[in-house]
């Protein structure tokens, strides 16, 4: 059986048994035709007698050709999950992906607007009452710093308006209490009294359809692209307002664990890539705080 012809019965096994999409299907069929005419190029004609060291040589090769480090750890992942069907069906002894690693993607920041655009894009008045209710959105991602998960998740019960907080759950169902700003308040304010003419009875969930329905995480994407296009001449998405939130109370507190417990960042590594203070900034920092730094 050649290479290539072993890949069949694995895909086969992918969609009958697993049940995996079929886009999956076809992106673990591409990544182990890939590796298998790689193989074949260095006269190796046996899945068994790929080793770690010819795994690194491919991940390698696929580097230099462009392929980032992220689309290689969906090719290794791939090709472990094939290993380790044919380990357990006794066809190999080993597993060489497993002590193979993808090459480190560096991390992208997603571009955010500055607090002048931000303030362009939330000036805006709404034109129609579900309008109203997409400022409210808005407002309170960028008030709080919600992820879309959240946003879609709040209920009437989890904001205390008097208290000016609100209670989230965030990834892990891990609740954390957040501060609500004037502006966002004042905007959900204007969106309850709409609400009440769509909403379902006992249906707790702030923000909802034409249907009184709970909104999608596409109804949510479409409509901010909307406002964006309608009222700030730029492509707007939830996650560009959750990271103006952190990159401008960053820029005037620099207390980087606040906003990570505002954020709901388990590790405060993920909250550094919303940081925009260059090298000269931490400088002066360093300069005018720490006690050996001065001159005497």
């Amino acid at each position: 059986m050649s290479l290539k012809t072993a890949i069949e019965p694995f895909i086969t096994h992918l969609r009958t048994q697993r049940q995996l999409s079929e886009h999956t299907c076809l992106n673990y069929q591409r990544d182990l035709e890939h590796l298998a005419k790689f193989a074949e190029s260095r006269q190796i004609a046996d899945w068994q007698a790929i080793t770690p060291k010819i795994l690194r040589y491919w991940v390698a090769n696929s580097h230099q050709n462009g392929l980032s480090g992220k689309s290689i750890q969906r090719m290794l992942s791939a090709v472990r999950t094939f290993y380790r069907l044919g380990l357990r069906e006794g066809q190999f002894t080993q597993n060489p992906a497993n002590s193979v690693t993808a090459p480190k993607t560096a991390r992208k920041l997603p571009k955010a607007p500055d607090v002048d655009q931000t303030q362009q894009i939330l000036d805006q008045s709404p034109q129609d009452e579900f309008e109203v209710r997409d400022l409210a959105m808005l407002e309170l991602i960028y008030s709080s710093g919600l992820r879309l998960a959240e946003l879609l998740s709040v209920k009437l019960y989890d904001i205390d308006f008097r208290a000016g907080m609100m209670t989230v759950t965030g990834k892990g169902k891990k609740t954390r209490m957040i501060p609500v700003g004037e502006k966002a308040h004042q905007a959900i304010e204007k969106w309850l009294v709409i609400r009440e003419a769509f909403a379902k009875p006992g249906d707790m969930t702030l923000f909802i359809s034409h249907k009184g329905t709970p909104l999608t995480s596409r109804a949510v994407q479409l409509r901010m692209a909307r406002w964006g296009n309608l009222h700030a001449t730029q492509h707007l998405h939830p996650h560009m307002l959750r990271h103006s939130f952190a990159t401008h109370l960053l820029e005037s507190s620099h207390d980087l664990r606040a906003v990570q417990e505002l954020l709901g960042h388990s590790d405060i590594a993920t909250t550094q890539i919303y940081t925009h203070l260059d090298f000269q900034h931490l400088a002066d920092v360093y300069d005018k705080a720490h006690p050996r730094a001065k001159k005497k």
